[in-house]
């Protein structure tokens, strides 16, 4: 039996104009919609609602995306992560698949473009999640060599 209730998306960014534009896209959506606006108050929303989805920024005050990845691989279940930043670098990009995400989306987006990753996100297997990191750290790491 599928689960009755629409996917629930913590977005996380330190810009409360972009929150509110997120958010609007994703309620638009049907999405359950959470916001917070650092990593500390991330990850209590994280573990008091048990998002699906985290949507990340990594250059935030108090507690950073980077803070928040490593204390999301300490846990035994953990939502699925698609980092939202303007680093555009590929040992940034590795780094964070490497920490757990499971989608990059460069700032600045198209809306419709992050709703449409989130939904593959959301249906993917855990399997095919843990495949695509792999590749993805591949693929930037040897960027990072070549350059």
């Amino acid at each position: 039996m599928t689960d009755p209730r629409p996917p629930r998306i913590l977005a996380v960014d330190d810009d409360p104009d972009l929150l509110l534009l997120i958010r609007s896209a994703l309620q638009g959506e049907g999405h359950q919609t959470l916001v917070a606006s650092d990593g500390r108050a991330a990850l209590d929303l994280i573990r008091e609602e048990e998002p699906d989805v985290v949507l990340l920024d990594l250059m935030m005050p108090v507690l950073d995306g980077w803070g928040v990845l490593r204390s999301l691989a300490d846990r035994p279940t953990r939502p699925r992560v698609i980092v939202l930043s303007a680093k555009t670098a590929d040992e940034d990009i590795a780094r964070a698949f490497e920490l757990g995400a499971a989608e990059y989306v460069v700032k600045p987006f198209d809306p419709a473009r992050l709703l449409g990753t989130v939904r593959e996100v959301l249906d993917l297997t855990d399997q095919q999640v843990t495949t695509r990191r792999e590749e993805a750290i591949s693929t930037h790491s040897r960027r990072d060599l070549a350059s």
